[in-house]
């Protein structure tokens, strides 16, 4: 018995016109194979196969019940959503509008602090010109209630005169003349000043010259004067 034999093995006989084939090349049937399984990676030591992995499972359709759930908590977040944009949209206008409003009103409080500086500036003027009015007025009553009052402004331009001054002469209406040389004598002698009438300056002025200069103390300059002072130009003839 051959080798073969003794394991249970039987010889098959090559194909007929093939090349005899060697003992590692025999086709074994599979009746005499036994128990096998393929051979797989790991599979050796006693090591545990590999797992192939799982097909992705697709998960369950939702139930109408949950549809519904998944729809209101939607329709939750978006009206959260909505609220908060809202709010956030109304505290916007409110600032713009706040912010509008301020400026609106600010531009009215100035317009209306000008106008108020105006109209202060009008009446101001007008009570400025109504008293030098009234001033010109009793300035002229009494001119004419007491012609004696020119010998006092006389005497006082007089002595504004520098005492270096030489050559001084006073000049006067010619109806005034009498009453500034008895009313300023003393000043006119302590300065040597001589006194003439001049038809040219309106009763209750006083012109007078030196050789170091002039102080024109005629009733139109010396008006002109006090109602600079007030801020007013009137003039001492009123106008027509």
């Amino acid at each position: 018995m051959s080798s073969s034999s003794k394991h249970g093995f039987r010889n098959v006989p090559p194909p007929q016109g093939s090349k005899p084939a060697s003992a590692y090349t025999r086709f074994i049937p599979r009746e005499e194979l036994g128990d096998f399984a393929a051979w797989k990676p790991g599979s050796f030591h006693g090591e545990p196969e590999p797992e192939m992995p799982a097909e992705p499972v697709a998960p369950p359709e939702p139930t109408p019940e949950e549809w519904q759930a998944k729809i209101a908590a939607a329709r939750q977040a978006g009206y959260h959503d909505g609220y908060r944009d809202g709010l956030v949209a109304l505290e916007g206008f409110k600032q713009s509008f706040a912010a509008q409003a301020t400026s609106q009103v600010g531009a009215v409080v100035n317009s209306f602090n000008a106008q108020l500086d105006r109209l202060d500036a009008e009446i101001a003027e007008a009570v400025a010109r109504t008293a030098v009015q009234l001033a010109r007025q009793v300035l002229r009553s009494e001119l004419r209630v007491d012609p004696s009052l020119v010998a006092r402004v006389a005497a006082e331009a007089v002595n504004n005169v520098l005492l270096s001054a030489r050559h001084i002469t006073v000049r006067v209406h010619p109806n005034d003349l009498p009453l500034v040389a008895e009313g300023a004598e003393e000043a006119l002698t302590a300065r040597g000043a001589r006194l003439l009438a001049d038809e040219t300056i309106e009763r209750g002025g006083v012109l007078v010259d030196s050789d170091v200069g002039s102080i024109d103390a005629r009733i139109a300059s010396r008006w002109t004067q006090a109602a600079s002072v007030l801020g007013s130009d009137e003039p001492w003839e009123p106008t027509p």
